[in-house]
């Protein structure tokens, strides 16, 4: 064990070193390996710059045991989240095979207008997200068909990616059952409803010009952008020839909505979801089940290998049409697999810079040449993204500066509700932009998009965060104590 009395304190140099090697080696990742980066290149980067920290925390006096012990109860943080992504992975696997997903994937397309598609995505997954209090589950069940819809009428799964993230969030963040939304008052120390009213000034206005942005991109598509008729009949029509198509397959969405409105925990109500999907699979897909056995093998032995085998391997779907095929294709926990690593590698990186000490170093240097009320605000945020990059989780973007700044906000005299909102409008709001941040990986792993596919169209994730930095130098709705005289 190292002696506390003889390490050192990081100098600024130390701090920066780790961060230039992983920035510099994820753009070699992006530049060789494209957007397949997420699938090993981009984790060796993070292991690689994890590497560099520790060798630097070496030279700084920390042992080996110390900082693993420390990289160990980070990446613990994440078991949760990893959890929750086997069961997704589950989920979508039974929900492809039972017909759920593809059932909406078919009443979408003859319900919803490629013109205001994109933003109807984002409309009903706020609706979704603020009814469940959770951007994970609505990314993962509605955000799935959109993407699926998205294909159908021929229209950009970026784009689409891009609504359903920023419904998705809009909608968690404004929820009172969201863990984030009653993590940020409580780190703060505001009460949760003025939190959330509060929020209101920087949400809507936010909400509203993404909404506006999305109307003005589906209605510029060109018709010779947007499927014909034929191509939409030509999907629908395979998807029944497929499925046995019936509003009755919707019911495993309802279940998993009611047991998410009921606050039950995610891991246990995404599984509860998955087995559900797989018990409809039983009764309403018996004749794909057959289909997708293999020949020679007995009917009852083979329906129940078909349905195992999409708890952990996802599903197959040969149908004739390869666009079908791609989106039927895919779910089991181990197309979660390559997400997890990220998750790990990304929080062991994140956990040594917060050991050494590197983390507080930045924080200290901001707050020096922090003097107005707009460029604390605007620390604050830099601090949230800046957290989301190194430790790669939302909800250490939310307790470590909320930690870190609340005294400076009490001694300048800033009520507690203004840096709950702050530490919403960029910690949890920019959590998913970052490929390795746990939610980025996540939904990577629902959607099948990387984040760079979809970062520049999450409206509502982008423009918040300005706005919050805008009303600070304005000094429009900053809230501060009232002391009684």
């Amino acid at each position: 064990m190292s002696d506390p009395q003889s390490l050192r304190q990081p100098s600024m140099l130390d701090a920066i070193i780790p961060i230039i090697v992983l920035i510099c080696l994820l753009i070699a990742a992006v530049t060789f390996f494209g957007d397949g980066s997420s699938s090993g290149p981009n984790q060796i980067a993070l292991l690689l710059a994890t590497g560099v920290a520790a060798v630097i925390g070496l030279k700084n006096g920390h042992t080996w045991h110390a900082m693993e012990k420390a990289i160990i109860h980070g990446i613990s943080i994440s078991l949760g989240a990893v959890l929750i992504l086997l069961a997704v992975g589950s989920l979508i696997g039974t929900w492809l095979l039972s017909g759920t997903v593809p059932t909406m994937v078919y009443y979408g397309l003859q319900i919803i207008d490629p013109s205001w598609f994109y933003a109807a995505t984002c409309l009903v997954c706020g609706v979704v997200a603020m009814s469940i209090g959770s951007s994970w589950t609505t990314a993962a069940t509605v955000g799935v068909a959109f993407i699926g819809i998205a294909g159908g009428f021929e229209l950009s799964t970026s784009v689409t990616a891009g609504a359903v993230i920023s419904g998705a969030y809009f909608g968690d963040k404004l929820s009172p059952l969201s863990e984030t939304t009653n993590l940020a008052p409580a780190v703060a120390g505001s009460e949760l409803f003025e939190h959330i009213r509060y929020m209101l000034w920087t949400t809507i206005p936010s909400i509203t010009i993404a909404l506006i942005l999305f109307l003005i991109i589906g209605f510029n598509h060109s018709s010779s952008e947007i499927g014909n008729t034929d191509s939409i009949v030509s999907l629908t029509n395979t998807l029944e020839n497929t499925y046995n198509i019936s509003a009755l397959n919707l019911i495993p969405l309802f279940i998993l909505l009611a047991l998410a409105c009921k606050k039950m925990p995610a891991f246990p109500a995404v599984a509860i979801g998955a087995i559900i999907g797989a018990i409809w699979a039983l009764i309403f897909q018996q004749e794909l089940i057959l289909a997708m056995a293999e020949e020679g093998v007995e009917s009852t032995r083979a329906i129940i290998m078909v349905v195992w085998t999409a708890f952990f391997d996802g599903v197959v779907v040969e149908t004739g049409n390869i666009e079908i095929d791609e989106l039927l294709s895919r779910g089991g926990m181990a197309g979660m697999l390559n997400t997890i690593w990220l998750v790990v590698t990304a929080l062991s990186f994140g956990a040594i810079l917060e050991h050494l000490g590197m983390l507080k170093k930045f924080v200290e240097s901001i707050l020096a040449t922090a003097k107005s009320t707009g460029s604390l605000i605007a620390s604050t945020v830099a601090t949230c993204i800046g957290t989301n990059l190194i430790t790669a989780d939302q909800y250490m973007a939310i307790v470590m500066p909320g930690r870190m700044y609340k005294e400076e906000y009490e001694k300048r005299g800033l009520h507690p509700v203004l840096l709950s909102r702050t530490l919403e409008d960029s910690g949890t709001i920019t959590s998913p932009l970052i490929p390795w941040n746990t939610c980025g990986a996540f939904m990577f792993g629902a959607l099948a998009l990387t984040s760079y596919d979809y970062i520049f169209y999450c409206f509502f994730n982008l423009i918040n965060p300005i706005l919050a930095i805008a009303y600070g130098y304005l000094g429009f709705k900053i809230k501060k104590i009232v002391t009684n005289p």
